[in-house]
């Protein structure tokens, strides 16, 4: 990863602006800094939520609490609890999307 035209910022999460973007079910909400070539977030997602697209994105994301499922347009399936992360690069190949049951916060880089 080669991170570019970004600052030395500080981020205050709990003072960002949360938007929200509806899944197939459910919602999720972000916090979300952007500079340079670099999207960071903040994600809640809320009980019941599932993607509604398949993401070809690269990502880096961690989870902090809760658990998160991933599926893989192959049929591959992950499940992630707190403290796990996954790293994937930009892929039209192999696309992911999320989802949870009972809700999860996840922190996003890409």
């Amino acid at each position: 990863m080669q991170i570019k035209d970004v600052p030395f910022t500080l981020t205050h999460w709990d003072k960002e602006t949360r938007t929200e973007h509806k899944g197939e079910t459910g919602t999720s909400f972000w916090r979300t800094f952007e500079a340079g070539n670099i999207r960071v977030r903040m994600v809640e997602y809320s009980t019941e939520f599932a993607s509604d697209h398949w993401c070809p994105r690269g990502h880096v994301l961690l989870v902090l609490e809760g658990e998160l499922g991933i599926d893989l347009k192959d049929g591959q399936k992950f499940k992630l609890t707190a403290g796990m992360s996954f790293q994937t690069s930009d892929d039209e190949e192999n696309p992911h999307r999320a989802y949870t049951e009972s809700g999860v916060k996840v922190f996003i880089i890409d």
